[in-house]
């Protein structure tokens, strides 16, 4: 074995200097013949409370004895993880993007002060994904990531079901669309065991993007998390980071401009959540590349929807490994000029090589359309900008919503003062909800609005009303929504300035987001508002309020350290 990739792990292990770092891994049972083997961090977003994460322990351990099988030391940690499902539509959701910034600096902090000379990132949840790229952007030696895989679908009278139809049942249960016993059998039946939310969500779109940047293998993020396939996916991984050692592949070799570029194109392609937006752009931020709003747009309006996935279309990404997963997908994209096919991967080889083999899509199928015959001609991104969002904002629109919408609006200064009054079906039609004061730094985390999403869309309303927010959209949510708008209420932005009754129009053929109002009234406006106490003065979420940047910016929270 070529001594250099040990060169971190030896600082300690070979430091004559050092005899209590070798006494404490001595304590782990590590014999003396190992200290002359690179050493490889395997961390794991795993906790039990999260059906996302629940699984995670397991498939580490799969993972260290293939390291260990390879002559390598494997030491197996830990970093947090939040569940979203669970904290949605609750204080506890203000955590969820926060959580981002803990994973990576746990995972660079452990990397870091014990040495390890690469690192193997089993991410399962939505934050846990872009938290660990961050972190091993950061520490940037050689390093893969192994997608902890989806959920199968639930099951309900014959219908398909994921988290979100349980959130949308309590709008059809509010309105009388179902009974009591239909609505708890929906929830009981949603989530039948181990694996992130089904759909063409947030994680599941993070594990594309994962993907299509080339760190992780290639099917990982269409593998199901229960099965043989993610099993032998982990039984590669020593092999897979042993490779990286000897040929020094580092996260910097393999995150370039390009390769976000493929990241983009692949998932406006299958529909994926509007977060991809805000965690790519701290994903660039930590690798040093300029991406920008702008990139995101010139992007969409290259390539077509194809992805028939929910929770705009039916299909899940079950479906997807059906069909071959991922990679076919891919490939298709590939020769149809869509994606940069001479990016670096963690396989050692370029995604075009990595594509090589892989079979053609079939469109003897109804997941995936094909070019000509697209859902939409050109991506389902929209970012617009207007005196409403000077700084811009982001909109999810498949084709299916309207493209235009003007209507009075609806102000709410929290999501809960909302959610209360739609299930009290106080919400009309031709109505523009605000729900303002729950961004990055006014939420503060920016939790996302899925509990009003959902309930907009159970109790009937999802091509009758709008929704604009400060605050992001789950990668579930689906309508005619609006959100990252930036500046946020909280920092004084025209959000804040908006009353009941005051006309909003929403134009997604020109990318404009308005207020119907003349400049005398702006101004007026401006010289009445005074900006709230943050809603919270210690601990973490205080300290993150305190440097988080905008939603335009990726909300990343070092823009205030010099280099």
């Amino acid at each position: 074995m070529n001594k250099k990739i040990n060169y971190l792990s030896a600082q300690l292990t070979q430091n004559p200097n050092l005899p209590a770092a070798k006494a404490m891994l001595y304590a782990t049972g590590l014999p003396e013949e190992y200290f002359k083997k690179a050493q490889v961090g395997i961390v794991s977003n795993w906790y039990e409370g999260n059906p996302c994460n629940m699984h995670l322990n397991r498939l580490g351990r799969s993972i260290k004895k293939s390291v260990h099988e390879k002559e390598l030391v494997g030491f197996r940690f830990n970093t947090i993880g939040v569940s979203d499902g669970i904290s949605m539509g609750t204080p506890g959701m203000r955590y969820s993007l926060p959580s981002r910034e803990i994973i990576a600096d746990s995972i660079e902090t452990v990397a870091n002060s014990q040495h390890y000379d690469g690192i193997i990132a089993l991410p399962g949840c939505d934050k846990n994904m872009p938290g660990v790229l961050i972190a091993l952007i950061r520490i940037n030696r050689p390093s893969v990531i192994v997608y902890g895989g989806s959920i199968a679908s639930g099951y309900y009278k014959g219908e398909k079901l994921d988290v979100v139809s349980s959130f949308e049942a309590l709008g059809k249960r509010k309105t009388k669309k179902i009974s009591e016993e239909e609505y708890k059998n929906i929830i009981k039946n949603s989530c039948p065991g181990a694996g992130a939310c089904g759909g063409m969500y947030t994680a599941n779109t993070m594990a594309a993007a994962l993907e299509a940047m080339g760190m992780t293998l290639p099917y990982s993020s269409s593998t199901p998390a229960i099965g043989a396939d993610k099993e032998w996916e982990c039984f590669k991984m020593g092999g897979v980071i042993q490779k990286l050692l000897q040929k020094d592949i580092k996260p910097k070799n393999i995150i370039t401009k390009n390769s976000l570029k493929n990241a983009i194109s692949l998932t406006t392609a299958l529909g994926g959540s509007t977060n991809l937006i805000l965690h790519l752009l701290a994903i660039a931020k930590t690798a040093e590349i300029d991406l920008t709003l702008p990139d995101f747009k010139k992007i969409n309006d290259s390539v077509p929807l194809i992805g028939n996935l929910k929770p705009s279309g039916k299909f899940l990404m079950e479906d997807i490994h059906a069909i071959g997963g991922i990679p076919v997908i891919m490939k298709y994209l590939l020769e149809n000029g869509l994606i940069e096919g001479d990016c670096m991967t963690v396989t050692g080889d370029t995604l075009k090589e990595n594509l090589k083999y892989v079979p053609s899509l079939s469109f003897d199928q109804k997941v995936i359309s094909s070019i000509n015959h697209p859902i939409k001609k050109e991506g389902h991104f929209r970012i617009l900008y207007g005196n409403i969002a000077p700084g811009g904002s982001v909109a999810k629109i498949t084709g299916q919503e309207k493209m235009k919408f003007s209507g009075r609006a609806r102000v709410f200064n929290s999501e809960d003062a909302f959610n209360r009054s739609i299930l009290s079906c106080k919400i009309n039609k031709g109505e523009v909800i605000v729900i303002r004061y729950v961004g990055p730094k006014g939420g503060p985390g920016m939790p996302e609005m899925l509990k009003p999403t959902a309930y907009i869309t159970g109790a009937g309303l999802g091509k009758e009303v709008a929704l604009i927010t400060d605050g992001r959209f789950s990668g579930g949510s689906h309508g005619f929504v609006v959100g990252h708008i930036t500046p946020e209420a909280q920092e004084g932005g025209p959000i804040a300035l908006i009353n009941d009754g005051d006309i909003v129009t929403i134009n997604a053929v020109n990318n404009t987001i308005n207020l119907e109002i003349n400049e005398n009234e702006w101004d007026i406006r401006r010289k009445k508002w005074r900006a709230p106490n943050l809603k919270v003065n210690m601990g973490y979420l205080y300290k993150y309020s305190k440097t988080v940047s905008y939603a335009n910016e990726g909300c990343v929270t070092d823009q205030f350290i010099e280099t």
